[in-house]
């Protein structure tokens, strides 16, 4: 991060303070309206594809105690983030919560998590600046690359030259918690490869399938960090790859897609930084199911009521979609990524993925 980009940043907090002030001065109760961050205030914007925050607004205002509470904790947050951004420091977010017990004010002290969570993501919204600017970070993902990629990291100890093959383990590169502080120096790569499971992820590296067919393999770990959304944007945007997702074949798998292509409800005022709508879902499907014979699982209750909400949810609103959820409500089976191991352990690699890959025309 630049040091522009902190003065940036610092200054965005202080107007947001200074605020407060300004409404005493003006005989206001002070007061921070933020969009109403539920799914009812979710609207799909047809135009850039992703998901994007309604008009809905929530008031934070002191003239309830509740109100008052919530602005004296934005107030000090605000405090401890421009400190922090002077002193170039970073924290976490769960570094935050337990900070907040050393606040001289009892009441400006976060009771969990989830609190000092959402008052970040307060002042994200309100602000325009991202926690990335203002130097807060979440716990490790466990995110990883691996791939035909040349690039140079921003570190605090100096630019690092890494190759995303050559220069790491098995285990690949580790995904910042900024990976705008990461240059692009040179690629081989033909598309991207999102994959939801760690194990899976081992299965492609261990076959040498980026070696193979010149992939940048991106471990999703489950529903995607930010920072691992990002990137992926980036490789589609300014390297021009195609990406690819692949999950298990569950309701709750095609939300970690739709996440990746069209964003999500608590980052949804980021959509147009962190969403791929291009991206293409590649499986596992469940024609998958029926066309490989894959071992399954029955659907349980809540799968079944996922399937039918998302047959309702304008990002699955296509004939693709409706035409495997429909399929997979009437076979009532879902199935794992792992499930294709039942083939042999290279099938994955030498049959299912290129089969695939070639139906949709990026092989």
């Amino acid at each position: 991060m630049s040091a522009d980009n902190d003065q940036q940043a610092r200054e965005q907090l202080i107007d947001l303070a200074a605020q407060f002030y300004d409404q005493f001065e003006l005989g206001e109760i002070p007061h921070m309206s933020v969009p109403t961050r539920t799914k009812n205030n979710i609207e799909y914007d047809e135009e850039s594809d992703v998901w994007v925050y309604g008009d809905r607004e929530s008031t934070r205002s002191a003239n309830s105690v509740s109100g008052a509470r919530k602005l004296l904790k934005a107030t000090y947050t605000i405090d401890f983030l421009v400190e922090q951004l002077e002193q170039d420091r970073s924290s976490t977010l769960r570094e935050l919560y337990y900070l907040s017990e050393s606040w001289d004010n009892d009441e400006a002290q976060f009771t969990s998590q989830d609190e000092s969570n959402s008052m970040v993501e307060d002042l994200e919204i309100v602000s325009g600046v991202t926690r990335e600017d203002f130097h807060m970070r979440p716990e490790e993902s466990g995110a990883k690359v691996m791939g035909p990629l040349h690039i140079r990291e921003q570190t605090k100890r100096g630019d690092r030259d890494i190759h995303c093959q050559l220069d790491v383990g098995q285990g690949g590169y580790q995904i910042p918690n900024n990976p705008d502080m990461i240059e692009f120096l040179d690629n081989d790569a033909d598309f991207v490869l999102c994959v939801e499971t760690g194990g899976m992820r081992d299965r492609l590296v261990e076959n040498g399938f980026d070696e193979e067919y010149d992939a940048i393999v991106v471990h999703l770990g489950g529903q995607p960090a930010r920072a691992t959304r990002r990137l992926t944007k980036r490789f589609h945007d300014e390297l021009g790859l195609p990406v690819v997702v692949f999950t298990d074949g569950d309701p709750w798998s095609y939300r970690i897609y739709g996440s990746v292509a069209y964003g999500s409800i608590k980052s949804a005022h980021l959509s147009e930084y962190l969403a791929t709508p291009e991206a293409k879902f590649i499986g596992i499907q469940p024609a998958d199911i029926v066309e490989y014979d894959l071992p399954t699982d029955p659907l349980s209750d809540s799968d079944i009521n996922a399937l039918e909400s998302e047959l309702e949810d304008p990002r699955f609103q296509t004939d693709y979609w409706e035409e495997q959820i429909e399929l997979q409500l009437d076979i009532e089976k879902k199935s794992e990524q792992q499930s294709l191991a039942s083939h042999g352990l290279d099938f994955v690699t030498d049959t299912y993925l290129p089969e695939r890959l070639s139906e949709m025309g990026v092989l």
